[in-house]
């Protein structure tokens, strides 16, 4: 990972930070824009995974549209260029103003998870005096086989409308005047690494669209979500992740005619791009011989491990040993939870030394407790190597934000 690459680059920053290669992150989108392209396919980036500014104008730049999941998330797309026409707006618990806000942006679609919130939204459309377009997302009870604190595609989950629900209410739904059902929405969950889960979804898909279709609806686009997971145990061995196989499996088994077919990939795109630096404050023992390091960072730089048991892989990215040792890594907030990893293996560690959390590009600085900060600054400095040849270092922190430009070739 890039860290590895200029470690002693980084022992001068204030940490922790946020590092992100862009060169990975524009590797991904060529691969995620090559492959959809093949089908036909319109991919949404899933905003909530991190709305960091420069990654969103390197994502901008690559055509893709934005999935949100909450009114500020909309605004943020809206502020920073990306076509209101390409933007879904999913979420169970909208407010007033911001449907009223999606509403006024004539955004692609309202993605509309209960039969209340349809007639909510049909309602401010007739004040607005417009017709607005939404999409019904269909809880279509499947098990993603992932992490069930991410799995949203349960018959019992709070997300979406039940298939049964739809049939029930379908004359009251084609009744209302002011709003114009586009198409489907669905989303069974999030790190999804056993694709199969995504044929069973196809199968269902079918089964819904031409049902509804029988009963006077009438689609134009099939939005199937994201889900697709990344590698956090060893995120150097599958860097990308392989949209091909999840396209393949989509149009192998997926059959909604001519419909236009709508991804939104958030942590598939920017995960593996992101690391946590975090400085080695102290070592110590417990009572019961468990070696503790103690870094800088802490769940509320980074949520997930505390949150619902997530896994990052770890790596003291400074230590010159090459003996190893078991640690667990720990925090500085004052809650048990804040535990990283438990029996790490790390190279010899000592107090100073950088430890990179890796895979933490996604959900890691956009649900961050984030202090005050001060002004932006940048820096520049000559590339270090072909791998990030044409692109920035982007360094996030909670002093600020630190932006390494390269400007010439490799170091010779």
């Amino acid at each position: 990972m890039l860290s590895r690459q200029i470690a002693s680059r980084l022992r001068g920053f204030e940490t922790p930070f946020y590092l992100y290669d862009t060169a990975l992150l524009r590797q991904t989108l060529e691969s995620v824009v090559y492959e959809s392209n093949k089908y036909g396919y319109k991919v949404h980036y899933a905003i909530k995974a991190n709305y960091d500014d420069h990654l969103l104008a390197i994502i901008r730049e690559y055509g893709l549209g934005i999935d949100c999941a909450s009114g500020n998330e909309l605004r943020k797309a809206v502020e920073a260029g990306f076509d209101p026409k390409g933007i879904v707006y999913a979420g169970v618990g909208k407010r007033d103003r911001e449907l009223r806000y999606a509403i006024e942006q004539g955004i692609l679609a309202i993605n509309c998870e209960s039969i209340e919130e349809l007639h909510v939204v049909d309602g401010f459309a007739a004040e607005a005096g417009r017709v607005t377009d939404v999409a019904l997302r269909i809880n279509p009870d499947i098990d993603p086989r992932t992490n069930h604190c991410i799995d949203t595609g349960q018959a019992d989950s709070k997300f979406g409308i039940s298939y049964e629900e739809i049939l029930a209410h379908a004359d009251e739904i084609k009744a209302l005047k002011h709003i114009n059902i586009i198409g489907i929405h669905l989303h069974i969950g999030s790190q999804i690494r056993e694709l199969h889960v995504f044929e069973n979804m196809c199968e269902k898909v079918n089964v819904i669209v031409e049902n509804l279709e029988k009963i006077g609806f009438t689609f134009r686009t099939v939005d199937v979500g994201g889900g697709l997971g990344v590698n956090y145990d060893v995120p150097e061995n599958e860097p990308i992740p392989n949209f091909a196989s999840l396209f393949s499996i989509i149009r192998n088994h997926l059959s909604v005619g001519e419909r236009e077919v709508h991804f939104e990939f958030g942590r598939s795109i920017v995960a593996e791009c992101g690391e946590l630096i975090t400085r080695v404050l102290f070592n110590k023992t417990t009572a019961t011989g468990r070696k503790l390091v103690i870094v800088d960072a802490s769940m509320t730089e980074l949520i997930r491990p505390a949150l619902y048991g997530a896994y990052h892989n770890i790596e003291n990215i400074t230590s010159g040993e090459e003996a190893r040792d078991k640690y667990t890594v720990v925090g500085t907030a004052c809650e048990s939870t804040d535990v990283f990893d438990e029996n790490v293996s790390l190279r010899k560690t000592r107090r100073g030394d950088l430890l990179a959390i890796k895979s933490a590009g996604a959900y890691g600085m956009s649900i961050a407790l984030q202090p005050p900060r001060p002004a932006r600054r940048r820096i520049q400095r000559r590339t270090l190597t072909p791998y990030v040849v044409d692109t920035c270092l982007h360094l996030r922190s909670a002093a600020g934000v630190v932006r390494c430009r390269q400007e010439e070739g490799p170091d010779g």
